[in-house]
């Protein structure tokens, strides 16, 4: 593509070998990726929400680009990841719900860019399987959220609090890793583990010394519940006119439910919702700030005008929009995420720093993108889409809509497929038959289910035959005598999932 030339640097001839002018510049753009858990679209200033303070957020999107129309296909950690790392579609790399990262794939993101050249590390939560499969990484600092999938395993971030506070309870909070109560951190700010990734990253950065390209992946475990903020955090927010959750005409059926801590569903009553998203925004404001340190490190070290950095989550948190909590559904609290990209300073785009992108993409487009800075040609077996592509030339052809789809989580029903082109929104359940249409244009929050509104018959009938042709691929059982089928067991594994790893995870 034009911008590979202009990402060369000058070049000057010793004997018979091209070197760079400059020692020690390099020929590849650093690659940082930085991500957050379970952070939602609009919870970010620049996002158009101006309650929240995300102004770290907002300064990388102003030198930048932001993407309005981001969604994550399978909005719960493991599937998300999953297409993180491969750069593929549910499909393609075989999780379509809540499963096991596979223990490696045909494409993995680390491992390319370290065959390419770059030196690679990881700091925070990754969530594979197991829990130490670095898939290419040489080496990485581990926060997973006190999840343990073996006795042995002892993540980095809680040998280090155990060092730095013998006897004390990182999970002294009390609060469940899926619940939405909120409440301030039990222990000193400086052993939270959103202050430790941030850290650690620095710490990364300073001692980075190397002349391959680097590529850094920063992931951390919040907002994710526990919503646990520091009690400063949660000060700046702690009288702030946080709105309601959004309520549908359709989600009755979802407001009777158990009031169990960690409830998928269920009105818990407008003070609850408000207190858990103040406890939720000064987490995201917590992770924000982090950021703003590890981009400060990046600039001291003369790498973040040489970076491609993406911001992105691997999925949302509805916050009881709709009488719905967590995530693992297609509305756009769970599936509608954050994503920015700084490009290197010399790379020619044509859409403005603090510009925007409308087109729809997802997290599968992260890695074509990271191949594409690093002239990696991308394999076809890979769906996903460069947007770098989207700067070069904004009129440039892209997909039509973005498929979203989750195996069966919480409850028989929530068992659906979803298409968008951030218009309209058509919704699918496997189990039940029934189906959802919105549109988002008029109706950004989804109060109004119009599949029975004949207004939109036409739009009803043209998201179906797109359905049909999306779900085409896959054959029998997913589609029967020219139609959708209503599926009677759920499928959480398809075909393309590595076969010799579905026998040791089951």
């Amino acid at each position: 593509m034009s911008h590979i030339l202009k990402l060369l640097p000058a070049v000057a001839m010793v004997g018979n070998i091209l070197a760079p002018e400059i020692a020690g510049e390099t020929k590849k753009p650093h690659i940082i990726l930085l991500m957050a858990d379970q952070q939602r679209f609009d919870a970010l200033g620049v996002m158009g929400n101006s309650l929240i303070k995300t102004p770290n957020l907002d300064g990388l999107a102003k030198d930048g680009v932001l993407f309005r129309n981001a969604y994550t296909s399978t909005p719960s950690s493991t599937p998300a990841r999953a297409g993180l790392l491969t750069g593929c579609s549910p499909w393609r790399h075989g999780m379509l719900g809540y499963f096991k990262v596979a223990e490696q794939y045909p494409c993995e993101m680390p491992r390319m860019l370290r065959n390419a050249g770059y030196y690679t590390f990881a700091v925070g939560k990754v969530h594979y399987n197991p829990q130490r499969n670095l898939h290419g990484f040489h080496g990485a600092l581990l926060d997973e959220s006190g999840r343990a999938q073996s006795p042995d395993f002892v993540s980095d971030y809680r040998q280090w609090f155990i060092s730095e506070a013998p006897g004390d309870n990182p999970d002294a909070t009390g609060i469940g890793w899926n619940d939405h109560t909120g409440k301030t951190y039990a222990s000193d700010e400086r052993l939270h583990p959103t202050q430790w990734t941030g850290n650690e990253a620095i710490r990364f950065i300073e001692n980075y010394h190397r002349d391959e390209p680097l590529f850094l992946k920063v992931s951390f475990a919040r907002p994710h519940s526990p919503y646990d903020p520091p009690q400063r955090y949660f000060n700046l927010y702690r009288d702030s006119p946080v709105s309601e959750p959004w309520v549908g005409d359709w989600c009755g059926a979802f407001a009777n439910r158990p009031e169990t801590p960690d409830a998928a569903f269920g009105n818990f009553g407008t003070e609850h919702a408000i207190d858990s998203r103040r406890h939720y925004y000064a987490s995201v404001t917590f992770v924000d700030d982090q950021i703003g340190r590890i981009i400060a490190a990046l600039k001291e070290k003369g790498i973040y005008d040489n970076a491609l950095i993406i911001f992105i989550s691997d999925h949302g948190d509805m916050l009881g929009d709709h009488h719905h909590w967590r995530k693992t559904y297609a509305y756009e609290g769970s599936a509608h995420i954050p994503f920015i990209v700084k490009p290197p300073k010399s790379f020619d785009s044509k859409v403005p720093s603090g510009g925007s992108v409308l087109q729809p993409v997802e997290i599968r487009d992260v890695l074509p993108s990271f191949l594409d800075i690093a002239q990696i040609p991308q394999p076809s077996v890979m769906d996903g889409l460069s947007v770098l592509t989207l700067l070069e030339n904004p009129a440039s052809s892209w997909r039509p809509y973005i498929d979203l789809e989750h195996a069966t989580c919480y409850e028989k029903e929530n068992y659906w497929c979803a298409l968008t082109d951030t218009r309209i929104k058509y919704i699918w359940f496997f189990h039940t038959g029934e189906e959802q249409l919105f549109d988002l244009s008029k109706d950004p929050h989804e109060l109004k289910n119009l599949v029975h509104d004949r207004k939109y018959d036409k739009e009803l009938l043209k998201w179906r035959q797109n359905m049909f042709n999306h779900l085409s691929e896959r054959g029998d059982p997913f589609v029967k005598d020219g139609k959708v089928a209503v599926l009677e067991r759920t499928v959480l594994t398809g075909s393309n999932y590595p076969a010799a790893k579905i026998e040791k995870a089951n």
